[in-house]
C-alpha cells in the first residue's frame, strides 16, 4: 500500500477538504488521517471502501490501479491497431493480431476499446484472407457476391461485435469507425436495409466533422480547417469515381480510363505543385486500375505508362516521413497540418505493386494480368518496383 497516504492527501487537497473533515466522515481522529498521509501507518482494510466512497472514486483508483489499467488497455489497443495496419492488402500477421486482441479481452473482458480493436482486425482479415468479390448484375452494374461473403466467419463475428458495441459507443472517432466498417460489412453480406438505417442516422455532409471543424476556428486556423475538408472531399470524390467505374458495366473501357484520369486530376487541381502527401497512395492505386482499363481499351502503351506513374506515386509515398506532421505547400493547402497516416515505417509500397495490381476487384482483371505479363514491359516494370 505504498503511496496510499500520498494519494489520500492529494485527493483531500484537490477537494479543498481538511484532515478534520475527512476524519469526521470516516469516524476516526484527525491524527489518524495525518499518520495515513505521512505513511506512518495505513488505514484498516475495512475503512478502504469508505475512503474511496468519500472521494467518489473506485477502490482501484484509490490505489492507483485504474490509471495503470487504462495505460495497459491503451497500449494493447495501439499495438493491435498498429499490427492490423501492417496487414495492408495482404495477410502478414493477421493470426497474431487477432490472437493478441482475443487475449487482451480475456484480460479485460468487455472493454469497448479492445472489442473495437478486435472487430476492426476481423473486418480487415476478411479482405486480406479471402478478398471482396463481385458479380455482374442484370442491369449491367456490378453487385457484391454476398452469398460468398456471408461464409467469412471473420466478417460474421465482426458484425456481431459492432452491433453489440454501437449502443454503448459515444459520438467520436471510435463510433465513426465502427459505423463505417459495419455499414461496409452490411453491404458485403447483402444487409442493405441495415446499412441504410445506419446511413439515415448519420449527419448530412455539411454537418460532418470536417465541415463543422471549420466553424470551430477563425483566421488562419479556419483556412487550415477548410483545406483539410477540401482534401478529404477530393479524396472521397475520387473514391466515388472509382466505385462508379468498377460497378457500372455499361461504361466503355476507354471512358472508364478517362474518368480515372479525371479522378487523378482533381488532386492536381488542389496540389498543382505535386505535393500530395499520403494521397500518393490513393493516386498510385488509381493508376494501377487506370492501366487495367487502358489495356482493355487496346491502349497498350498507355497501360504501361500508367504502371510507371503508379510506381512514381508509390515511391513518393515511401519517401514520406514515417511519423510526425504532414505538410503541404500548395496555396489551397499550405496551412494544413495532418498527422502522418501512411503505410507502416519499414514497408515499401512500391515493392508490392505487382502483387496488389489492380488494387480493386475489377471485372476481368485475371485475364488482363495474364495478357500484360506476356508483354516484356511487364517484367521490366516489376524489376523497377524492386529497385531500392
Amino acid at each position: 500500500m505504498i503511496g496510499l497516504g500520498e494519494k489520500i492527501r492529494a485527493l483531500r487537497q484537490k477537494g479543498g477538504r481538511t484532515q478534520e473533515a475527512l476524519a469526521n466522515a470516516l469516524g476516526v481522529t484527525a491524527q489518524a488521517v495525518s499518520r495515513w498521509e505521512k505513511e506512518i501507518c495505513y488505514p484498516d482494510l475495512e475503512a478502504i471502501p469508505s475512503i474511496a466512497n468519500y472521494f467518489g472514486i473506485s477502490i482501484d483508483e484509490l490505489f492507483g490501479y485504474e490509471n495503470e489499467r487504462t495505460k495497459r488497455i491503451d497500449a494493447l489497443a495501439e499495438r493491435i491497431g498498429t499490427m492490423n495496419r501492417e496487414n495492408n492488402g495482404k495477410d502478414v500477421s493477421m493470426d497474431t493480431c487477432i490472437a493478441l486482441a482475443r487475449e487482451a479481452l480475456i484480460e479485460f473482458p468487455g472493454n469497448e476499446k479492445l472489442t473495437l480493436a478486435l472487430a476492426s482486425a476481423l473486418y480487415n482479415a476478411g479482405y486480406v484472407r479471402y478478398g471482396e468479390f463481385h458479380l455482374d448484375g442484370e442491369d449491367g452494374c456490378s453487385v457484391y457476391d454476398s452469398a460468398r461473403h456471408r461464409t467469412y466467419s471473420e466478417w460474421r463475428e465482426a458484425i456481431r461485435l459492432y452491433e453489440k458495441l454501437l449502443p454503448a459507443l459515444r459520438d467520436g472517432e471510435p463510433r465513426q469507425r465502427a459505423v463505417t466498417e459495419l455499414a461496409q460489412l452490411y453491404k458485403n453480406t447483402g444487409e442493405h436495409e441495415k446499412a441504410l438505417q445506419l446511413a439515415e442516422s448519420a449527419p448530412e455532409i455539411a454537418s460532418s466533422r470536417p465541415f463543422l471543424r471549420i466553424k470551430a476556428f477563425d483566421g488562419k486556423d479556419a483556412v487550415a480547417a477548410c483545406g483539410e475538408a477540401l482534401l478529404e472531399t477530393v479524396q472521397k470524390s475520387a473514391e466515388l469515381i472509382v466505385h462508379i467505374v468498377l460497378s457500372d458495366g455499361t461504361i466503355p473501357a476507354y471512358t472508364k480510363a478517362e474518368l480515372l484520369q479525371s479522378a487523378e486530376g482533381m488532386f492536381h487541381l488542389i496540389c498543382p505543385d505535386g505535393c500530395c502527401g499520403r494521397e500518393f497512395g490513393l493516386l498510385s492505386c488509381i493508376q494501377l486500375l487506370h492501366s487495367h482499363y487502358l489495356w482493355l481499351a487496346d491502349d497498350r502503351d498507355g497501360a504501361f505508362a500508367a504502371l510507371d506513374q503508379a510506381l512514381s506515386y508509390a515511391a513518393r509515398l515511401d519517401a514520406l516521413p514515417g511519423c510526425g506532421m504532414e505538410f503541404f505547400t500548395s496555396p489551397l493547402l499550405k496551412r494544413v497540418r495532418l498527422r502522418a497516416d501512411r503505410i507502416p515505417p519499414g514497408s515499401a509500397f512500391r515493392n508490392e505493386l505487382p502483387e496488389v495490381w489492380p488494387w480493386w476487384d475489377a471485372s476481368g482483371s485475371d485475364k488482363v494480368r495474364s495478357e500484360m505479363q506476356l508483354d516484356p514491359r511487364w517484367a521490366e516494370w516489376v524489376g523497377k518496383t524492386k529497385e531500392a
